[in-house]
């Protein structure tokens, strides 16, 4: 793990109301970050989501539809991930892995922009998103993952912590709830030690504190579990925990080109 960063980035923001990201909250106008994260490891480097798509800088609208007059993204074209990555010094090349925490619409800005990528995602997750029910439809957006010529590597349920390189370094945690498929991800850094993004298995602090549920979710019984599930897996390692969309939160991490180590 000798070499290992863990980098934080965002896409812009989304505006919404607050019922949308904290069940019946209300009505007030919210506006959440769109975070996603890069970790350069001594075997390849990973990005983990990708944020939103590029190219939800230029045309919003006509490229995710009628959703965005739920969520709409706020964000520039130079905050798209492949350009992210260029200012970091990281071609598109460069990139070994493409995680996927879900295949929602926010979080799906990575796929098919690495030509050498392999795309690792639960089957749950992926089988959903090709055929999801009426209520989610309009949280994936088929154009972003449905691409001839990815190359996908589908987990399957008794490959819970999946371990990407082997190492420790970084595992997959299945949180479904939010999303059916849903993945949390345990990354193990020498200084640092282990961070734990939630993901959307946590939107806020609120959520994370069992004080809200998230505004979107497929399953109530299971994003609760979820939730403790994250908990007893922090409270064994220590780890700092990174919820998913928390605008209070999220600006009390360190942002690249700044890193983890």
């Amino acid at each position: 793990m000798s070499g290992m960063r863990l980098y934080m980035l965002q896409t812009g923001t989304l505006k919404c109301r607050l019922c949308n990201i904290k069940m019946n909250a209300g009505l007030d106008s919210y506006e959440i970050p769109v975070p996603w994260y890069l970790i350069t490891h001594p075997q390849g480097n990973v990005v983990i989501d990708g944020g939103c798509a590029v190219e939800c800088a230029s045309d919003p609208e006509g490229y995710w539809g009628a959703i965005t007059s739920v969520y709409q993204p706020v964000m520039r074209p130079e905050e798209g991930c492949v350009t992210a990555l260029q200012s970091l010094s990281i071609a598109p090349e460069e990139v070994r892995y493409v995680l996927h925490s879900h295949l929602h619409l926010d979080h799906t800005g990575a796929t098919g922009r690495f030509p050498n990528a392999t795309h690792i995602v639960r089957r749950r997750e992926y089988e959903y998103a090709m055929a999801p029910d009426w209520f989610a439809k309009g949280g994936y957006i088929r154009a972003d993952f449905d691409r001839p010529g990815l190359r996908w590597q589908l987990l399957e349920e008794n490959e819970d912590g999946y371990d990407v390189f082997g190492d420790g370094a970084i595992r997959f945690i299945y949180t479904s709830g939010h999303a059916p498929g849903h993945s949390s991800f345990l990354v193990q850094l020498p200084d640092s030690g282990p961070i734990l993004l939630a993901v959307d298995a946590a939107y806020t602090t609120d959520h994370w504190n069992e004080q809200a549920l998230p505004g979107f979710l497929a399953s109530t019984v299971e994003t609760v579990r979820s939730v403790q599930k994250l908990h007893a897996l922090a409270d064994k390692t220590g780890a700092m925990v990174v919820t998913g969309h928390d605008p209070e939160a999220w600006p009390g991490f360190r942002h690249a080109p700044e890193f983890y180590t």
